[in-house]
């Protein structure tokens, strides 16, 4: 079927819009300039840009910039994009104008439309729902308002509160664990034992470690560029504007916000993005190392290390029949790789912030969403599909502890560094424990070796 369409006017003059569309001409312009991928900005982002047109309404109004009937309009229409009921509309490809004009100015007239409709007057995009705004503060704020959203909880994430429920099943683990003795590694190989408890308490350390670390960061990101309009001197906004709106946000999403102390700061570089993403890919860093441990641990179940009992979810192998693969810890590490990779894009962007104005900004937002959400989803099933479902293959543990040669490090203060590593080298060529080869060379006696060799006491 052949597309209808309706013309509108911007102030480039006029252009062909879909006949069924909330947006104007401006959205519909950057739809042709910028057909680049698939990937538009997230459902949280876009309640972020509802939430923000939302709170300047009200603040407008308050300011006798805004008429009664008006300003209830663009309240009203805003509500709408924040419960999502025009996400279909919102068109513009990410990678487009490195201010995310096209996508403020697609909120803009989705709303203008949506309040000329209920007021029954011309509600402008830019004279009225953009009224105190420029692209400028308006994206940066958005950014920082759907991170902090998709961070602490509400309808769209919860990654804090999977950190916190990751944590606590971890710490179970190393609880229930406590006496399951197992052989430490270094380097991949053999070292002193180690309890299954005490290595799953370090990766419980590692997540509260890195929960820190984002709790840290998402303070900052708390702190908006909202009000400083075009270059960070607030031009066209009346004065308190920005602390106003944040104060309007707060009481809308149950979330401390705050007006930044230096608009140039928030505008001209995005360092707080950055200190964000680095503390997510601290987090992907952990869950990298926890998975590909569990991963090793799960190896075999004959030629690999055969310590933990992975959780069977699906058949491993299109050929192989039996086959059963490590398939959380494989997605785990996964996200972890693209969290990282979305951090270097971050980097990169933040780092081309030029004079008063970061021009990479979409980018950024969407990375920054995209790993906390990804995150989200993928805590959520590792806890899920894999911690809570481990067992430890205790026997097979018991076994390679015994049979350690590197045991004999707790033999240093007896018989010195030379004589055990002797004894450690036999015990290795004639495939037998350390004790057996003590007591057979009269080394040591069987009880004296069993006093030292204590396992509990080397861990």
């Amino acid at each position: 079927m052949t597309e209808q369409f309706r013309t509108e006017k911007d102030s480039m003059g006029e252009f062909q819009v879909p006949i069924d569309a909330k947006y104007g001409a401006s959205t519909a312009r950057a739809v042709e300039n910028f057909p680049i991928s698939n990937l538009r900005f997230s459902r949280v982002f876009i309640r972020a840009l509802g939430e923000i047109k939302k709170a300047c309404a009200v603040v407008n109004h308050k300011n006798n910039l805004l008429d009664k009937n008006k300003a209830q309009a663009i309240i009203e229409s805003a509500q709408e994009v924040i419960d999502g009921k025009h996400d279909r509309d919102f068109v513009v490809d990410i990678f487009q104008t490195g201010s995310g004009t096209s996508t403020n100015m697609n909120a803009n007239e989705i709303i203008a439309k949506l309040a000329s409709e209920k007021s029954g007057e011309e509600v402008h995009p830019n004279d009225h729902v953009n009224m105190s705004q420029s692209s400028n503060d308006v994206i940066p704020t958005a950014t920082n308002v759907a991170a902090v959203i998709a961070y602490t909880g509400g309808p769209d994430s919860r990654l804090w509160g999977q950190l916190v429920d990751l944590h606590n099943s971890l710490q179970a683990k190393a609880k229930e664990w406590d006496k399951v003795y197992k052989n430490g590694r270094t380097h991949l190989m053999d070292a002193t034992p180690v309890t299954l408890g005490q290595v799953f308490g370090g990766y419980a350390s590692q997540i509260a470690f890195s929960q820190s670390a984002i709790d840290s960061s998402i303070q900052a990101v708390s702190d908006l560029p909202i009000g400083g309009t075009a270059v960070g001197s607030g031009i066209n906004a009346p004065k308190n504007f920005g602390k106003d709106v944040a104060k309007e946000l707060e009481n809308s999403i149950d979330i401390v916000f705050n007006e930044t102390e230096n608009h140039f700061a928030r505008q001209g570089s995005r360092d707080e993005i950055v200190e964000l993403s680095g503390s997510l890919k601290r987090l992907a860093v952990s869950l990298f190392k926890i998975a590909n441990d569990i991963r090793w641990m799960g190896s075999g179940p004959i030629s690999g290390l055969n310590e933990l009992n992975i959780p069977p979810l699906q058949p491993g192998s299109s050929i192989m029949p039996g086959k059963v693969n490590p398939v959380i810890p494989e997605m785990m590490m996964q996200v972890a790789a693209q969290v990282i990779g979305n951090d270097t894009a971050i980097t990169f962007a933040a780092a081309n912030g030029n004079f008063e104005l970061n021009t990479m900004l979409p980018v950024m937002a969407h990375n920054i969403l995209e790993s906390i959400e990804i995150l989200e989803s993928s805590v959520k099933v590792f806890r899920e599909k894999l911690i809570d479902g481990l067992e430890p293959n205790i026997e097979q543990m018991k076994e390679n502890t015994h049979k350690n040669p590197i045991l004999v490090t707790a033999l240093v203060p007896k018989i010195g560094y030379d004589k055990a590593a002797e004894v450690a080298k036999e015990a290795v060529s004639k495939n037998k424990t350390i004790k057996e080869i003590l007591v057979d060379n009269n080394i040591l006696s069987a009880a004296e070796v069993d006093e030292i060799l204590d396992i509990e006491k080397l861990i």
